[in-house]
């Protein structure tokens, strides 16, 4: 039976990942950016692939779970497709505790993280100092750990997608007609397009700052603290980020406020004191009304989907994204979470 054709559009974390998933299942796919691949906000520097908190469980834990738990397979499969490394490994998070209060919530989370985490991740509290050297400042003298946290270099992730489609025969182009069943993984400005053609609000861009050091901890595990990711690389580089501004005057402009992002990076984990600052990056993330991914079928527009609003977990989403995606498109089996279809957001 031959298989349909099917036109991405728009060439980030969401858009590669589900023409990689489409095209792997025999679809005929092109992917269109003008922009070409991973030039918007997918092309940073920290990929963060951070779970949230095992407690409050809903759909949307439940969900990032799946994909977290995929992408060991997701992103192997894609780095022997194409021989590109994506940068992808589990290594696990620490997160400091700050007091009494939040070291008794931080053990109660424990007994969540066995009971939800269906024993294939774990979180823990141990003392700080049998982390180091690779360890942040805590005033209790007591970290979190969790070993369902991984990391993803964004730049090598799009190059690894672009190399696994490409060997498949899918290039990304910068125009082409609509061919097919259409997805949307447009970004920011297409939450933008997305509005003014609905007259209402669905979404915006929220721009974020952030830094690489040249500092080759190894592979130990990614720092959140005071807001930050400090995430430890393959290629011998630390990445900081990253600032979360609603308003600004240009999209891809570095100001102060990532010389702050650093100075509180070292302030934590003074071991990055003397590392020189290698990249800096700034660019804007799309993030749905709903503050979920938006997936699902464009309202009023037949053979239209829409898949966006990654924000700050598109990497960490994006292999169930593609998943559900894909169902969607080709076999018309509807897996999405009430929370995630695109009327959550209206």
């Amino acid at each position: 039976m031959a298989m349909p054709e099917v036109t991405v559009r728009g060439a980030g974390i969401f858009g590669l990942s589900i023409a990689w998933m489409l095209a792997r299942r025999g679809a005929h796919v092109q992917v269109v950016d003008p922009l070409g691949a991973g030039s918007g906000s997918s092309g940073g520097l920290v990929g963060a692939l951070a779970p949230h908190v095992p407690e409050n469980w809903n759909d949307k834990k439940a969900f990032q779970l799946e994909s977290l738990l995929m992408a060991e397979a997701f992103w192997a499969e894609v780095h022997d497709a194409g021989g590109v490394d994506p940068g992808y490994a589990r290594t696990g998070r620490l997160q400091p505790i700050a007091d009494d209060a939040a070291l008794s919530l931080a053990e109660e989370r424990t007994q969540g993280a066995r009971d939800l985490w269906q024993g294939r991740a774990v979180w823990e509290v141990f003392r700080s100092d049998e982390a180091r050297p690779f360890a942040p400042v805590s005033p209790t003298g007591f970290l979190i750990r969790d070993t369902l946290t991984g990391r993803m270099h964004p730049r090598q992730a799009c190059a690894a997608l672009v190399a696994a489609l490409l060997a498949r025969g899918v290039e990304v182009v910068a125009d082409a007609p609509d061919r097919g069943p259409v997805i949307w993984a447009t970004g920011w400005r297409g939450l933008l397009d997305l509005s003014e053609q609905l007259g209402k609000s669905v979404g915006a861009g929220i721009k974020g700052q952030s830094a690489a050091l040249a500092h080759d901890a190894g592979p130990v595990p990614q720092v959140f603290v005071d807001g930050l990711h400090i995430i430890p690389h393959a290629n011998g580089t630390v990445a900081i980020g990253s600032t979360s501004e609603r308003e600004f005057d240009t999209p891809d402009g570095l100001d102060a406020q990532c010389d702050e992002l650093i100075a509180r990076a070292i302030a934590a984990m003074p071991v990055l004191a003397d590392a020189p600052v290698v990249d800096r990056w700034a660019g804007v993330r799309p993030r749905a009304r709903s503050r979920a991914p938006m997936l699902g079928a464009w309202p009023g527009r037949a053979g239209h989907f829409i898949a966006n609003g990654g924000f700050k977990i598109g990497f960490g989403m994006a292999p169930k994204v593609a998943q559900v995606m894909a169902d969607l498109v080709l076999d018309d089996v509807d897996r999405i979470p009430e929370g995630f279809r695109v009327e959550a957001s209206m």
